[in-house]
């Protein structure tokens, strides 16, 4: 089924829409929710969640891309759920890997001077990412976004694990320097 006949299903409330949602986007926000959280259930109710926000703003919002918008409820949900269960232990995973990898490159904000608009950190880093080859922002966004390990990354993209490395230090190593020239203290 096109995403444009299950947001239609949307907003016309048909219940059916949740169940055509899950047939085509399951498998994949599933797999999303578990590389932030690492537990089976967690993400099952992760996606589950996606669902029921779905329903909730879809109307008013009509997404051209269904697979964008899901993937985002997911990763949002996920991540809110990955904070509460790590709030006062650390536990392993893709997510905590990527974001200690990010934290090379990204301000931190710890202090309440050091608060940046996240608005305009997003606006900045995607200006960024605008810049990049192909390559580098797909392997940049798999990371970062989605999760992904090196190996996932390397097997998706055919290449070397060395080469997949090296492209996201290369690419945190000029988002440093960008954000720098933009007046971020990293």
């Amino acid at each position: 089924m096109t995403d444009q006949r299950i947001v239609e299903l949307y907003w016309q409330r048909d219940e059916s829409a949740i169940r055509e949602t899950d047939a085509v986007y399951g498998p994949r926000l599933l797999a999303l929710a578990q590389r932030i959280l690492t537990d089976l259930g967690e993400s099952e109710e992760a996606v589950n969640d996606t669902y029921l926000r779905t329903w909730d703003t879809v109307p008013p919002h009509r997404p051209s891309r269904l697979g964008a918008f899901l993937s985002k409820i997911t990763r949002e949900l996920s991540i809110d759920r990955y904070r509460r269960r790590t709030a006062d232990k650390r536990l392993p995973g893709q997510y905590a890997l990527s974001l200690e990898e990010l934290g090379e490159c990204i301000p931190g904000g710890e202090q309440p001077d050091d608060c940046l608009d996240e608005a305009a950190l997003a606006e900045c880093i995607s200006a960024f990412l605008a810049r990049q080859t192909p390559a580098v922002r797909d392997t940049f966004v798999r990371r970062y976004f989605f999760a992904d390990s090196l190996q996932e990354i390397a097997d998706r993209r055919g290449e070397a694990l060395s080469r997949v490395k090296s492209r996201l230090y290369r690419a945190r190593e000029e988002l440093r320097e960008h954000l720098e020239k933009e007046g971020y203290r990293i």
